[in-house]
């Protein structure tokens, strides 16, 4: 069975699909999805994520700001630990921090400032929390070490930075979790990053609808394409397809305390 760790159901690109999100989910199911993790990247729009995991039994949910939305500067720790407490909501996040497109310190200080209120809110809930991290490698550990974060545990998604950086955030604790981006054609680096990183703390994801695999780059991503990250990143690590199913489920199932069988 695969598990989609990191996906954006919510904002799917239906139109292949008669605007139908049930036919997409049955699509990845008949792919051999077993269960797709649904990342909640705004509070206003929390109630959304909430109601496609209440809606399917395979579909589990988080709840976050994104550090690229302006609304990281309302993070409220008791709104994030109220949510968390739903049987759906697995996870905190995605949070984290994003220095790419907004160079100011101003900007950087109230992602840094919203990053440690959803670690205190995982730590508080018990929850792990999802990292999201590009170029902001210092400032995500120190954070990550100076929150704690090892109490609560959690994944840095769609991992694209160094090895040095994968690392550190191992030795907290942490998983690390590989989405389309390893199979690019530019992506050697990362390739061997993922080499590295040991099978029992690795997951896969489509962080659908963005950065579809290789042979789909290009088009929209969606769930289904979690087998391509899966076979991929099998041949990496010199394993079977169906031991990389095995392996990253039980990973999923330890992270977020779940029992997905």
């Amino acid at each position: 069975m695969l598990i989609d760790s990191h996906c954006h159901l919510d904002r799917l690109d239906l139109s292949q699909y008669d605007d139908d999100l049930n036919k997409a989910l049955d699509f990845a199911r008949a792919k051999g999805v077993g269960h797709m993790l649904c990342v909640g990247i705004t509070m206003d729009k929390f109630q959304d994520v909430l109601s496609i995991a209440e809606a399917h039994d395979d579909i589990s949910c988080s709840v976050g700001i994104h550090p690229l939305y302006d609304a990281v500067a309302e993070t409220d720790v008791d709104l994030l630990v109220e949510k968390s407490q739903h049987p759906k909501v697995v996870a905190i996040g995605e949070t984290g921090l994003d220095y790419f497109y907004n160079k100011t310190a101003e900007n950087h200080v109230l992602q840094q400032m919203s990053f440690r209120k959803h670690i205190e809110a995982a730590r508080i809930a018990n929850k792990p929390v999802i990292v999201h991290t590009r170029d902001a490698r210092q400032d995500t550990l120190d954070i990550l070490r100076e929150e704690k974060a090892e109490e609560c545990g959690g994944v840095l998604h769609c991992f694209t930075e160094s090895w040095e950086m994968a690392k550190a955030a191992l030795d907290l604790g942490f998983y690390i979790s590989f989405s389309g981006i390893v199979t690019f054609k530019n992506a050697e680096e990362l390739r061997e990053v993922c080499r590295k990183v040991p099978l029992d703390r690795l997951l896969i994801e489509t962080d659908s609808p963005y950065l579809a695999p290789v042979p789909y780059r290009g088009k929209s991503n969606q769930p289904a394409y979690v087998k391509e990250v899966g076979q991929f990143v099998a041949d990496l690590h010199h394993v079977s397809f169906e031991e990389i199913c095995e392996i990253t489920s039980s990973n999923f199932n330890s992270l977020f305390n779940s029992n997905i069988k």
